[in-house]
């Protein structure tokens, strides 16, 4: 795809203050559960949570009360929208509330972090090239980043470009990002769940896509 996004790619159909939107806590997940399985195992794949001889510090952008880790990393810091659901994040070790659609940068010293994750958000984000820009100047060398999405989402609070973009598109976009952010390796795509659809041509559960890039040394 071009490296240039086209006018109104970032544009949504409601440009009202996101902090009106999530006011409210929502303590639900928005993705099944096989879906959520598909993450867990990805992380562990990554070895994000680490071990008693590697901790690790770790960022989950856009977070929520779960995070979708099997084992609790050694530091958990969890930066969102909602004071309340990121209270009731049992794993999280620091919590930070922040609009990235207003102000993309990131409150923490460079290379402070083994890993940086993103689940089933960045389809929300209107300035994403300069929030992993953040991403990448705050993770360590070789540190990992992982975006997971689904096709589950709230339409009038995800951009344009995301919305008239089938799958495959989709995965290409959040690449994208990755690349124009600078700092990042070639990022790797894949589908995390059974590929097919099932009865009526839907899929037989959420199909979760990963982004997955390390932090140049």
């Amino acid at each position: 795809m071009s490296t240039a996004f086209p006018p109104g790619f970032f544009a949504r159909d409601d440009e009202s203050a996101d902090g009106r939107f999530y006011a409210a806590p929502r303590l639900v997940t928005h993705i099944d559960d096989d879906a959520i399985a598909a993450v867990g195992e990805l992380y562990d794949e990554l070895g994000v949570s680490g071990s008693a001889d590697r901790p690790t510090r770790v960022l989950d952008l856009m977070s929520s009360w779960v995070s979708h880790l099997r084992t609790p990393p050694a530091e958990l810091v969890v930066l969102g929208m909602n004071p309340a659901e990121l209270d009731a994040n049992a794993q999280a070790t620091e919590r930070v509330v922040q609009d990235l659609n207003r102000d993309p940068a990131l409150p923490f010293p460079d290379a402070s972090f083994d890993a940086a994750l993103c689940c089933v958000s960045v389809d929300y984000l209107v300035r994403p090239v300069e929030v992993l820009a953040e991403t990448a100047r705050v993770l360590r060398p070789e540190g990992v980043l992982v975006l997971t999405f689904s096709n589950r989402l709230f339409p009038t609070k995800a951009v344009h470009g995301w919305l008239a973009a089938d799958e495959d598109g989709r995965c290409a976009i959040a690449a994208e990002y990755v690349r124009q952010a600078g700092g990042f390796a070639e990022p790797e795509v894949s589908l995390r769940t059974p590929p097919g659809p099932g009865r009526g041509g839907r899929y037989r559960g959420d199909p979760l896509y990963a982004v997955v890039a390390r932090r140049l040394v």
